[in-house]
């Protein structure tokens, strides 16, 4: 089971964090990965690893994911280098965190686009390859932040994207459910990134995660893993619209 052997899949921000633990994830299940970031160094320099891991073939491909331009043409080279797509990580994003008080309209405007916005142009760009072959996989990264608030960190806009992010899922699955595409999101919660550490290895954050969450302690590199490769197989055709916690039940209190 969950052998992606043959599969394309795509993964943005595969340069850092959680997106270069979901290539590496997917890598391993033998896909084919194009590994999509702004920092093109870092892909070409994470590639050999790939490949090392299991991955069939590796295309890095320069991109930001906030540019309907460079998103459509890295959609066309894809495709004329496989062929198809099968599968859709939309992980990459970012954030400028405030309150809604103190939140200027840049602040507010940089994070929908980065985190929200991008979801639907790089979902726009790569379904239309999916209907083609009538089969995909779309996997969205939220957050656990788009189920609920927080009394921690003040990050209006984070909330309100990721909370967008889980019901455009809802949407694409519905839409294009009769395409034989399946759409669902992941929600994490604490997890180690180059964007969250800072905060995460504070002594007040730590307590604050204690008492936060059940298993009173963060996500492990690797934790992931499961939830992408399994919505990611054949093994999850019957399973779309569906938005998976991976918080350490952060949201079930």
């Amino acid at each position: 089971m969950f052998d992606l052997k043959g599969k394309v899949a795509v993964v943005t921000g595969a340069s850092s964090g959680l997106g270069k633990q979901i290539a590496r994830a997917l890598a391993r299940q033998g896909a084919s990965l194009v590994i999509l970031a702004r920092r093109y160094e870092r892909l070409e320099e994470f590639k050999p690893e790939l490949i090392e891991l299991g991955a069939e073939k590796v295309l890095p491909i320069k991109c930001d994911v906030t540019s309907t331009e460079e998103i459509d043409s890295a959609a066309e080279k894809a495709e004329k280098e496989f062929g198809r797509v099968d599968i859709l990580i939309n992980c990459a994003g970012s954030s400028k965190d405030k309150g809604v008080t103190e939140m200027s309209d840049e602040e507010w405007d940089f994070t929908i686009a980065t985190d929200e916005t991008s979801v639907f142009k790089m979902t726009r760009a790569f379904a239309r390859l999916m209907q083609k072959n009538h089969y995909g996989r779309i996997i969205n990264i939220a957050s656990m932040y788009g189920l609920v608030g927080n009394t921690e960190i003040p990050t209006i806009a984070y909330h309100a994207s990721k909370g967008a992010v889980v019901n455009f899922t809802r949407a694409v699955a519905a839409e294009l459910a009769l395409d034989g595409i399946t759409c669902n999101a992941i929600c994490p919660g604490y997890f180690y990134t180059e964007l969250t550490t800072a905060v995460l290895d504070t002594d007040r954050f730590q307590e604050f995660a204690k008492q936060t969450v059940p298993m009173q302690r963060y996500g492990k590199e690797g934790e992931l893993d499961a939830a992408v490769v399994f919505l990611a197989s054949e093994e999850a055709s019957y399973v779309t619209g569906a938005v998976l916690p991976v918080d350490g039940g952060y949201t079930c209190v």
